[in-house]
């Protein structure tokens, strides 16, 4: 039964004073609480995903030694092998021996597979002093 209290003007209930601790009342902030949680970590999620994506992704850079004549395998200088994603190869005479790459690839069944390849900033070492690089 509530206590009521005469003021003027109106009355007040004595509940209206308290704060209240009402599980019903927490439970709401609960959930609001929970909502916005949910909301913010779908809202990260997309770029969760990406990061993800491209940590699995390598870049090296070195030299040409050679392509096969697949145009689907390429050689480093210092061994390293790239290849190329099904049904991509590179085109007669894109890369030289002794051209600067930037490789970006990911890692498949222990093979470096490319995603993508440019060229580098340095130009082909000449095979002697006095010779000029071919372009």
């Amino acid at each position: 039964m509530p206590l009521w209290i005469h003021t003027s003007g109106g009355a007040i209930d004595r509940h209206q004073l308290i704060a209240r601790s009402d599980p019903a009342v927490q439970g709401d902030s609960l959930k609001k609480l929970i909502l916005a949680g949910l909301v913010a970590v779908l809202g990260f999620a997309p770029a969760f995903a990406l990061a993800q994506a491209q940590a699995g992704e390598r870049t090296l850079v070195g030299q040409v030694q050679s392509v096969d004549e697949t145009g689907t395998e390429i050689t480093l200088t210092d061994g390293t092998k790239l290849l190329t994603p099904p049904g991509a190869k590179v085109r007669p005479g894109a890369l030289e021996e002794g051209m600067v790459v930037v490789a970006v690839y990911r890692e498949e069944n222990g093979d470096k597979i490319l995603t993508k390849l440019s060229l580098g900033q340095g130009e082909p070492a000449p095979s002697t002093p006095g010779e000029s690089p071919k372009r």
